[in-house]
């Protein structure tokens, strides 16, 4: 495998499948580890897109005269949302945040991070504000598509594993 590659295009390749069989478990397992890394990392950039498309469709709300609040005042509750179901945080399996996507980068999502917005929303039209979120939610849709196909590979990786550990169970001799 070239290493100059992105780790999703890898994982998403469907040699990065064959002969799951014919692998070492410890092999397995680190598959099933890269392709867990890597969808954290997708669902980091997408609860990124997601609070910044909570910030801008606050503000459009805010100027439509629907919210009282300034966007500061709501930032805190803005930026919380999404971010816990029940008692347990969404994004609790990354223990290191993965770095924000490099601004030199020449994916969508590198350009979409670093595009000051955000730091130019006072000056921005509505229109300006629909056409931001409009290529947020197109990057966002991409990175769900991703995670998708992630959860298929990990579910394949993960269904071997589940198999050789029960063969083995069947192989155990029965002390009685």
């Amino acid at each position: 495998m070239n290493d100059k590659r992105r780790r999703i295009d890898i994982v998403l390749e469907p040699e990065y499948l064959d002969d799951l069989a014919g692998l070492d478990l410890n092999e397995v397992r680190r598959r099933r580890d890269t392709a867990e890394d890597v969808e954290s990392q997708i669902s980091y950039y997408r609860r990124l897109l997601h609070g910044r498309m909570d910030l801008l469709d606050f503000e459009l709300r805010r100027r439509a005269g629907e919210e009282e609040r300034s966007l500061l005042e709501a930032l805190p509750e803005i930026l919380a949302t999404g971010m816990v179901l029940g008692a347990e945080p969404n994004l609790k399996h990354i223990e290191t945040m993965p770095p924000l996507p490099s601004v030199t980068g020449r994916r969508l999502i590198d350009k979409i991070m670093d595009d000051g917005i955000l730091t130019n929303l006072p000056d921005l039209t509505e229109d300006e504000i629909h056409e931001a979120i409009d290529r947020l939610r197109e990057v966002e849709t991409q990175l769900s598509e991703q995670r998708r196909s992630l959860h298929q590979v990990i579910d394949t990786l993960q269904d071997e594993m589940v198999s050789r550990y029960r063969s083995q169970q069947d192989e155990a001799p029965v002390s009685g």
